[in-house]
Protein backbone atom coordinates (compact mmCIF):
# COMPACT_ATOMS: atom_id res chain seq x y z
CA UNK A 1 0.00 0.00 0.00
CA UNK A 2 1.44 3.66 -0.91
CA UNK A 3 3.84 5.16 -3.15
CA UNK A 4 7.25 3.47 -4.02
CA UNK A 5 10.01 5.02 -6.27
CA UNK A 6 11.90 1.81 -8.01
CA UNK A 7 13.86 1.41 -11.30
CA UNK A 8 12.65 -1.34 -13.21
CA UNK A 9 15.05 -3.09 -14.93
CA UNK A 10 15.13 -2.09 -18.78
CA UNK A 11 14.01 1.21 -17.29
CA UNK A 12 16.82 4.48 -18.22
CA UNK A 13 14.72 6.44 -15.76
CA UNK A 14 13.13 5.97 -11.98
CA UNK A 15 9.43 5.47 -11.59
CA UNK A 16 6.79 5.81 -8.82
CA UNK A 17 5.08 2.92 -8.82
CA UNK A 18 1.12 3.89 -6.66
CA UNK A 19 -0.33 0.70 -4.73
CA UNK A 20 -3.84 2.31 -3.29
CA UNK A 21 -6.93 0.39 -2.00
CA UNK A 22 -6.35 -2.41 -5.26
CA UNK A 23 -5.59 -0.24 -7.38
CA UNK A 24 -1.82 -0.33 -9.13
CA UNK A 25 -0.33 2.61 -11.63
CA UNK A 26 3.68 2.90 -12.54
CA UNK A 27 4.24 6.30 -13.82
CA UNK A 28 8.13 7.01 -15.24
CA UNK A 29 9.98 9.94 -13.78
CA UNK A 30 13.29 11.14 -14.40
CA UNK A 31 15.81 10.71 -12.06
CA UNK A 32 15.85 9.72 -8.68
CA UNK A 33 15.76 12.86 -6.91
CA UNK A 34 12.60 13.84 -9.47
CA UNK A 35 11.22 10.28 -8.57
CA UNK A 36 10.60 11.27 -4.70
CA UNK A 37 9.45 14.77 -4.92
CA UNK A 38 6.59 13.56 -7.45
CA UNK A 39 6.19 10.47 -4.75
CA UNK A 40 5.64 13.17 -1.89
CA UNK A 41 2.98 15.01 -4.13
CA UNK A 42 0.85 12.08 -4.92
CA UNK A 43 0.98 11.35 -1.79
CA UNK A 44 -0.58 14.60 -0.38
CA UNK A 45 -2.84 14.00 -3.29
CA UNK A 46 -4.10 10.51 -2.40
CA UNK A 47 -4.57 11.59 1.37
CA UNK A 48 -7.04 13.56 0.42
CA UNK A 49 -9.19 11.79 -2.42
CA UNK A 50 -7.70 8.68 -3.11
CA UNK A 51 -6.87 7.23 -7.41
CA UNK A 52 -9.40 8.84 -8.58
CA UNK A 53 -7.84 12.55 -7.88
CA UNK A 54 -4.65 11.57 -9.84
CA UNK A 55 -6.49 10.72 -13.34
CA UNK A 56 -7.78 14.84 -14.24
CA UNK A 57 -4.09 15.77 -13.91
CA UNK A 58 -0.56 13.39 -15.06
CA UNK A 59 1.98 13.86 -12.28
CA UNK A 60 4.88 16.86 -13.51
CA UNK A 61 7.28 15.55 -15.37
CA UNK A 62 10.87 16.11 -14.84
CA UNK A 63 13.08 18.82 -15.51
CA UNK A 64 15.34 18.44 -18.58
CA UNK A 65 17.84 18.62 -16.84
CA UNK A 66 17.36 16.06 -13.82
CA UNK A 67 16.73 13.53 -16.74
CA UNK A 68 19.41 14.29 -18.88
CA UNK A 69 21.93 13.79 -15.75
CA UNK A 70 20.10 10.26 -15.12
CA UNK A 71 20.28 9.61 -18.85
CA UNK A 72 23.82 10.62 -19.56
CA UNK A 73 25.11 7.94 -17.18
CA UNK A 74 23.36 5.12 -19.18
CA UNK A 75 25.21 6.79 -22.43
CA UNK A 76 28.01 6.62 -20.52
CA UNK A 77 27.50 2.61 -19.58
CA UNK A 78 26.77 2.00 -22.70
CA UNK A 79 28.55 3.60 -25.41
CA UNK A 80 32.40 4.08 -26.39
CA UNK A 81 33.51 7.78 -23.87
CA UNK A 82 33.82 9.74 -26.85
CA UNK A 83 30.84 9.61 -27.61
CA UNK A 84 29.60 10.05 -23.91
CA UNK A 85 32.29 13.21 -23.99
CA UNK A 86 30.28 14.39 -26.77
CA UNK A 87 26.77 14.31 -25.40
CA UNK A 88 28.21 15.54 -22.06
CA UNK A 89 30.01 18.69 -23.36
CA UNK A 90 27.11 19.86 -25.82
CA UNK A 91 24.40 19.33 -23.34
CA UNK A 92 26.44 21.68 -21.00
CA UNK A 93 27.09 24.33 -23.44
CA UNK A 94 24.20 24.63 -25.06
CA UNK A 95 21.01 22.21 -24.41
CA UNK A 96 20.76 23.04 -20.23
CA UNK A 97 21.05 26.48 -20.57
CA UNK A 98 18.44 26.75 -22.48
CA UNK A 99 16.10 23.60 -21.51
CA UNK A 100 17.98 22.78 -18.24
CA UNK A 101 14.65 24.50 -16.32
CA UNK A 102 11.85 23.27 -18.52
CA UNK A 103 9.90 20.03 -18.02
CA UNK A 104 9.80 17.79 -20.92
CA UNK A 105 6.10 17.63 -21.42
CA UNK A 106 6.78 21.72 -21.40
CA UNK A 107 9.23 21.72 -24.82
CA UNK A 108 7.33 22.49 -27.48
CA UNK A 109 8.53 22.74 -31.55
CA UNK A 110 8.55 25.83 -31.54
CA UNK A 111 10.72 26.57 -28.57
CA UNK A 112 13.25 24.36 -30.39
CA UNK A 113 13.51 26.19 -33.70
CA UNK A 114 13.58 29.16 -31.34
CA UNK A 115 16.97 27.66 -29.60
CA UNK A 116 17.79 27.15 -33.12
CA UNK A 117 17.44 30.72 -34.84
CA UNK A 118 19.03 32.12 -31.43
CA UNK A 119 22.20 30.45 -31.74
CA UNK A 120 22.25 31.43 -35.17
CA UNK A 121 21.81 35.15 -34.62
CA UNK A 122 24.68 34.26 -32.05
CA UNK A 123 26.89 33.64 -34.87
CA UNK A 124 27.53 30.23 -34.07
CA UNK A 125 29.38 28.08 -36.43
CA UNK A 126 26.43 25.88 -38.67
CA UNK A 127 27.74 22.57 -37.38
CA UNK A 128 27.92 23.60 -33.76
CA UNK A 129 24.43 24.35 -34.39
CA UNK A 130 23.08 21.00 -35.98
CA UNK A 131 25.10 19.31 -32.84
CA UNK A 132 23.42 20.82 -30.35
CA UNK A 133 19.83 20.46 -31.75
CA UNK A 134 21.23 16.56 -32.32
CA UNK A 135 22.44 16.73 -28.63
CA UNK A 136 18.72 17.45 -27.74
CA UNK A 137 17.25 15.44 -29.97
CA UNK A 138 19.14 12.29 -28.64
CA UNK A 139 17.62 13.01 -24.89
CA UNK A 140 13.99 13.58 -26.12
CA UNK A 141 14.02 10.94 -27.91
CA UNK A 142 14.76 8.61 -24.88
CA UNK A 143 12.34 10.35 -23.14
CA UNK A 144 9.76 9.28 -25.54
CA UNK A 145 10.71 5.46 -24.97
CA UNK A 146 10.30 6.11 -21.75
CA UNK A 147 6.85 7.12 -22.20
CA UNK A 148 7.35 10.31 -20.49
CA UNK A 149 6.23 12.52 -23.44
CA UNK A 150 4.20 11.34 -26.29
CA UNK A 151 6.80 12.82 -28.93
CA UNK A 152 9.87 14.54 -29.77
CA UNK A 153 9.35 17.98 -30.32
CA UNK A 154 12.83 18.40 -32.17
CA UNK A 155 12.23 15.22 -34.73
CA UNK A 156 13.56 16.61 -38.16
CA UNK A 157 15.10 19.82 -36.55
CA UNK A 158 18.59 20.74 -37.01
CA UNK A 159 19.56 18.40 -39.68
CA UNK A 160 18.79 20.87 -42.35
CA UNK A 161 21.45 23.42 -40.67
CA UNK A 162 24.31 22.17 -42.87
CA UNK A 163 28.20 22.40 -41.69
CA UNK A 164 29.99 25.24 -43.51
CA UNK A 165 33.04 22.73 -43.02
CA UNK A 166 33.92 21.62 -46.25
CA UNK A 167 33.95 17.82 -47.53
CA UNK A 168 37.86 17.00 -46.38
CA UNK A 169 38.61 14.38 -49.38
CA UNK A 170 41.63 12.05 -48.31
CA UNK A 171 44.67 12.95 -49.74
CA UNK A 172 48.10 10.69 -50.05
CA UNK A 173 51.54 10.65 -51.16
CA UNK A 174 52.75 9.66 -54.05
CA UNK A 175 55.68 6.99 -53.84
CA UNK A 176 58.76 9.15 -54.61
CA UNK A 177 57.23 11.60 -51.88
CA UNK A 178 57.24 8.99 -49.82
CA UNK A 179 61.00 8.06 -50.52
CA UNK A 180 62.02 12.06 -49.82
CA UNK A 181 59.63 12.12 -46.36
CA UNK A 182 61.25 9.01 -45.10
CA UNK A 183 65.04 9.74 -45.94
CA UNK A 184 65.00 13.27 -44.41
CA UNK A 185 63.28 11.47 -41.19
CA UNK A 186 65.72 8.82 -41.13
CA UNK A 187 68.58 11.79 -41.94
CA UNK A 188 67.48 14.69 -39.36
CA UNK A 189 65.10 12.73 -36.90
CA UNK A 190 65.95 10.68 -33.72
CA UNK A 191 65.77 7.13 -34.03
CA UNK A 192 61.96 6.54 -32.10
CA UNK A 193 60.63 9.90 -34.33
CA UNK A 194 61.93 8.17 -37.82
CA UNK A 195 60.39 5.49 -36.52
CA UNK A 196 57.08 6.77 -35.99
CA UNK A 197 56.58 8.03 -39.53
CA UNK A 198 57.71 5.10 -40.75
CA UNK A 199 55.03 2.67 -38.69
CA UNK A 200 52.62 5.56 -39.68
CA UNK A 201 53.52 5.29 -43.61
CA UNK A 202 53.84 1.67 -43.92
CA UNK A 203 51.47 0.22 -41.51
CA UNK A 204 48.59 2.65 -41.84
CA UNK A 205 47.60 2.79 -38.07
CA UNK A 206 45.29 6.00 -36.44
CA UNK A 207 47.01 8.06 -34.49
CA UNK A 208 45.64 6.20 -31.10
CA UNK A 209 46.33 3.15 -32.21
CA UNK A 210 50.40 4.28 -32.39
CA UNK A 211 50.23 6.06 -29.29
CA UNK A 212 48.69 2.71 -27.56
CA UNK A 213 51.20 0.34 -29.58
CA UNK A 214 53.03 -2.23 -26.97
CA UNK A 215 55.99 -4.06 -27.59
CA UNK A 216 54.49 -7.63 -27.35
CA UNK A 217 51.78 -6.47 -30.51
CA UNK A 218 54.79 -6.68 -32.66
CA UNK A 219 55.87 -9.87 -33.91
CA UNK A 220 59.02 -9.39 -35.95
CA UNK A 221 59.28 -13.52 -37.29
CA UNK A 222 62.62 -15.25 -36.88
CA UNK A 223 64.33 -13.29 -39.96
CA UNK A 224 63.01 -10.96 -43.27
CA UNK A 225 61.83 -13.93 -45.48
CA UNK A 226 59.82 -14.96 -42.68
CA UNK A 227 56.24 -14.10 -43.77
CA UNK A 228 54.95 -13.75 -40.59
CA UNK A 229 55.93 -10.66 -39.28
CA UNK A 230 52.74 -8.07 -38.37
CA UNK A 231 51.23 -5.50 -36.06
CA UNK A 232 48.41 -6.55 -33.60
CA UNK A 233 46.41 -3.68 -33.62
CA UNK A 234 44.12 -4.19 -30.49
CA UNK A 235 44.29 -0.98 -28.43
CA UNK A 236 43.17 2.67 -29.02
CA UNK A 237 44.38 5.45 -26.68
CA UNK A 238 41.25 8.02 -26.12
CA UNK A 239 43.03 10.94 -25.44
CA UNK A 240 40.07 13.36 -25.43
CA UNK A 241 37.85 12.20 -23.28
CA UNK A 242 38.92 9.39 -21.05
CA UNK A 243 42.41 9.43 -21.83
CA UNK A 244 42.44 5.82 -21.38
CA UNK A 245 42.72 2.38 -23.71
CA UNK A 246 39.97 1.20 -25.36
CA UNK A 247 39.38 -1.35 -28.49
CA UNK A 248 40.13 -0.01 -32.15
CA UNK A 249 37.39 1.67 -33.91
CA UNK A 250 36.04 -0.87 -35.38
CA UNK A 251 35.60 -2.95 -32.41
CA UNK A 252 37.89 -5.72 -32.80
CA UNK A 253 41.60 -6.28 -33.08
CA UNK A 254 43.05 -6.52 -36.81
CA UNK A 255 46.84 -7.78 -37.70
CA UNK A 256 48.08 -5.63 -39.95
CA UNK A 257 51.40 -6.94 -42.27
CA UNK A 258 54.52 -5.29 -41.89
CA UNK A 259 57.30 -4.52 -44.81
CA UNK A 260 61.02 -6.14 -44.36
CA UNK A 261 61.63 -2.20 -44.56
CA UNK A 262 59.58 -1.49 -41.85
CA UNK A 263 60.61 -4.77 -39.53
CA UNK A 264 63.83 -3.57 -40.01
CA UNK A 265 63.21 0.01 -38.41
CA UNK A 266 61.30 -1.49 -36.19
CA UNK A 267 63.48 -4.00 -34.51
CA UNK A 268 66.54 -1.14 -34.47
CA UNK A 269 64.22 0.79 -32.52
CA UNK A 270 63.30 -1.78 -30.30
CA UNK A 271 67.08 -2.93 -29.71
CA UNK A 272 67.80 0.62 -28.60
CA UNK A 273 64.95 0.76 -26.37
CA UNK A 274 66.07 -2.43 -24.71
CA UNK A 275 69.64 -1.57 -24.01
CA UNK A 276 67.97 1.33 -22.27
CA UNK A 277 65.73 -0.68 -20.46
CA UNK A 278 68.75 -2.85 -19.46
CA UNK A 279 70.85 -0.12 -18.56
CA UNK A 280 68.12 0.17 -15.60
CA UNK A 281 67.82 -3.38 -14.36
CA UNK A 282 64.59 -4.68 -16.89
CA UNK A 283 64.56 -7.33 -19.19
CA UNK A 284 61.49 -7.31 -20.18
CA UNK A 285 59.79 -4.54 -22.38
CA UNK A 286 56.46 -6.00 -23.84
CA UNK A 287 54.39 -4.29 -22.15
CA UNK A 288 56.24 -1.06 -22.52
CA UNK A 289 54.96 1.23 -25.06
CA UNK A 290 56.20 1.66 -28.85
CA UNK A 291 56.62 5.22 -28.87
CA UNK A 292 56.12 7.21 -25.40
CA UNK A 293 56.53 10.65 -23.70
CA UNK A 294 59.31 11.65 -22.23
CA UNK A 295 57.32 11.22 -19.33
CA UNK A 296 56.44 7.42 -20.22
CA UNK A 297 52.64 8.07 -21.05
CA UNK A 298 51.17 7.89 -24.79
CA UNK A 299 52.77 10.15 -26.62
CA UNK A 300 50.31 12.92 -27.61
CA UNK A 301 50.25 12.94 -31.13
CA UNK A 302 48.62 16.10 -32.11
CA UNK A 303 51.78 17.72 -30.15
CA UNK A 304 54.16 15.01 -32.21
CA UNK A 305 52.49 16.43 -35.38
CA UNK A 306 53.03 19.98 -34.77
CA UNK A 307 56.49 19.60 -33.12
CA UNK A 308 58.17 17.25 -35.76
CA UNK A 309 55.69 16.18 -38.77
CA UNK A 310 54.81 19.08 -40.17
CA UNK A 311 58.51 20.90 -40.01
CA UNK A 312 59.44 17.57 -41.62
CA UNK A 313 56.92 17.88 -44.45
CA UNK A 314 58.66 21.73 -44.67
CA UNK A 315 62.27 20.20 -44.98
CA UNK A 316 61.53 17.35 -47.40
CA UNK A 317 59.78 20.00 -49.66
CA UNK A 318 56.15 18.57 -49.84
CA UNK A 319 52.92 20.12 -49.60
CA UNK A 320 50.68 20.85 -45.90
CA UNK A 321 48.97 17.85 -45.08
CA UNK A 322 47.69 15.77 -42.04
CA UNK A 323 49.51 13.86 -39.93
CA UNK A 324 46.06 11.08 -40.66
CA UNK A 325 47.10 11.71 -44.40
CA UNK A 326 49.96 8.76 -43.99
CA UNK A 327 47.14 6.70 -43.42
CA UNK A 328 45.69 7.57 -46.63
CA UNK A 329 48.58 7.38 -47.78
CA UNK A 330 49.42 3.81 -46.85
CA UNK A 331 46.03 2.41 -48.33
CA UNK A 332 46.10 4.40 -51.70
CA UNK A 333 49.90 3.09 -52.44
CA UNK A 334 48.04 -0.42 -51.62
CA UNK A 335 45.15 0.08 -53.99
CA UNK A 336 48.18 1.21 -56.58
CA UNK A 337 50.49 -1.87 -56.02
CA UNK A 338 47.60 -4.37 -56.81
CA UNK A 339 46.31 -5.62 -53.42
CA UNK A 340 42.84 -6.61 -53.02
CA UNK A 341 40.03 -4.14 -51.70
CA UNK A 342 39.31 -6.99 -49.09
CA UNK A 343 43.20 -7.21 -48.46
CA UNK A 344 43.22 -3.20 -48.06
CA UNK A 345 40.07 -2.86 -46.32
CA UNK A 346 41.40 -6.15 -43.79
CA UNK A 347 44.57 -4.03 -42.69
CA UNK A 348 42.70 -0.53 -42.75
CA UNK A 349 40.36 -1.94 -39.79
CA UNK A 350 37.35 -0.43 -42.55
CA UNK A 351 33.93 -1.90 -41.72
CA UNK A 352 33.49 -3.14 -45.03
CA UNK A 353 34.85 -2.57 -48.25
CA UNK A 354 32.64 -0.20 -49.61
CA UNK A 355 34.19 2.21 -46.76
CA UNK A 356 37.19 1.22 -48.54
CA UNK A 357 36.50 2.19 -51.82
CA UNK A 358 34.86 5.40 -50.72
CA UNK A 359 37.41 7.03 -49.29
CA UNK A 360 40.21 5.54 -51.72
CA UNK A 361 38.73 4.84 -54.68
CA UNK A 362 39.58 8.46 -56.01
CA UNK A 363 43.20 7.89 -55.23
CA UNK A 364 43.71 6.24 -58.23
CA UNK A 365 41.77 8.12 -61.09
CA UNK A 366 44.54 6.51 -63.95
CA UNK A 367 43.53 3.53 -63.25
CA UNK A 368 40.49 3.62 -64.86
CA UNK A 369 41.23 5.62 -68.07
CA UNK A 370 43.03 2.90 -69.31
CA UNK A 371 39.73 1.37 -69.77
CA UNK A 372 38.02 3.86 -71.82
CA UNK A 373 41.11 4.23 -73.76
CA UNK A 374 40.66 0.04 -75.01
CA UNK A 375 37.37 1.56 -76.62
CA UNK A 376 39.03 3.49 -78.86
CA UNK A 377 41.43 0.54 -79.67
CA UNK A 378 38.73 -1.00 -80.42
CA UNK A 379 36.93 1.27 -83.06
CA UNK A 380 40.10 2.94 -84.70
CA UNK A 381 40.81 1.92 -88.19
CA UNK A 382 42.71 -0.87 -88.32
CA UNK A 383 46.94 -0.41 -89.35
CA UNK A 384 49.47 -1.71 -89.82
CA UNK A 385 51.38 -3.82 -87.09
CA UNK A 386 54.89 -1.94 -87.24
CA UNK A 387 53.36 1.69 -87.20
CA UNK A 388 52.25 1.52 -83.32
CA UNK A 389 54.73 -0.23 -82.55
CA UNK A 390 57.24 2.26 -83.49
CA UNK A 391 55.14 4.45 -82.12
CA UNK A 392 54.98 3.47 -78.68
CA UNK A 393 58.58 2.62 -78.39
CA UNK A 394 59.19 6.51 -79.36
CA UNK A 395 56.93 7.95 -76.79
CA UNK A 396 58.10 5.16 -74.16
CA UNK A 397 61.89 5.73 -74.76
CA UNK A 398 62.11 2.34 -75.49
CA UNK A 399 61.52 1.53 -72.25
CA UNK A 400 58.22 -0.17 -70.57
CA UNK A 401 56.41 2.09 -67.89
CA UNK A 402 56.51 0.30 -64.78
CA UNK A 403 54.56 1.41 -61.26
CA UNK A 404 56.96 2.11 -58.73
CA UNK A 405 56.68 -0.90 -56.03
CA UNK A 406 59.91 0.31 -53.99
CA UNK A 407 58.26 1.52 -50.89
CA UNK A 408 56.72 -1.74 -50.03
CA UNK A 409 59.78 -3.22 -49.35
CA UNK A 410 59.17 -6.28 -50.20
CA UNK A 411 56.82 -8.78 -52.46
CA UNK A 412 52.90 -8.44 -51.57
CA UNK A 413 52.22 -10.58 -48.40
CA UNK A 414 49.01 -11.36 -49.98
CA UNK A 415 48.83 -10.99 -54.00
CA UNK A 416 45.58 -11.81 -55.61
CA UNK A 417 45.53 -12.72 -58.75
CA UNK A 418 41.93 -11.15 -60.22
CA UNK A 419 43.74 -7.46 -59.16
CA UNK A 420 47.11 -8.20 -60.03
CA UNK A 421 45.38 -9.37 -63.94
CA UNK A 422 44.38 -5.56 -63.72
CA UNK A 423 47.34 -4.47 -63.81
CA UNK A 424 47.84 -5.52 -67.48
CA UNK A 425 45.86 -2.46 -68.20
CA UNK A 426 47.50 0.14 -66.32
Amino acid sequence: MGVKVRKPGGHSSWCVVIDHQGERKTIAVGSRQAAERVKRELEARLALGGMALLQPEKPARPLLAEYAAEWLKNVEHERKPSTAGFYGQYLRLYVLPRFGDSRLDNIERENVKRFISDLRARNFAKNTIRLAVTTLRAVLSAAVEDKLIEHNPALGLGRFVKSEKATREATSLKPKEVARLLSIARDELSLAEHALIFTAVRAGLREGEIAALQWGDIQFGHGEDDTDRYILVQRNFDRRWSRKMLTPKSGKPRRVDTSRELRRVLLQHHDDQLVKAFAKGKSDISVDLVFPSEAGTPIEMNNFSERVFKPLLARAGLRKMRFHDLRHTFGSLLIQAGASLAYVRDQMGHSSIQVTVDIYGHLTPGANVSFVDRLDASTRPQQSATQPQQRSRLESGGFEQVLPNDWLGGRDSNPDTQIQSLQSYR
